[in-house]
């Protein structure tokens, strides 16, 4: 089973749960705000996406962060920064199998899945 690293509501996340469900794709979503959010998960994400490539610069939690947090932002503050505001996160993400996806689009999925 696939599990799926974002947030229910999201439309991305949305996507790619239809698109694994279209394809029979057994899955299962992890939601940050309910399911929380660890380390674990955090450190292997970075070492695959890169910290900075983790957080969603355009996501409306990015926009209402104070701007001296945003300044001061680095790797060693942000799995801090992270789990304290975990729709700042890029999603969906899937790390599993030797499958690595962060966000959604449909030939990578294709392309990882077949």
């Amino acid at each position: 089973m696939i599990k799926v690293y974002g947030i229910k509501n999201c439309d991305t996340v949305k996507k790619a749960l239809k698109w694994l469900a279209e394809h029979n794709i057994e899955h299962q979503l992890h939601d940050y705000r309910s399911d929380g959010l660890n380390e674990d998960f955090l450190i292997k994400a970075e070492q695959q996406f890169g910290w900075d490539n983790l957080l969603n610069r355009r996501s409306t939690a990015w926009r209402n962060l104070d701007e001296q947090v945003k300044k001061m932002l680095e790797k060693p503050t942000a799995f801090s920064v992270l789990t304290t505001y975990p729709t700042l996160i890029k999603r969906p993400i899937i790390l599993q199998d030797g499958i690595a996806l962060i966000g959604f689009n449909d030939k990578l999925y294709e392309q990882a899945f077949s």
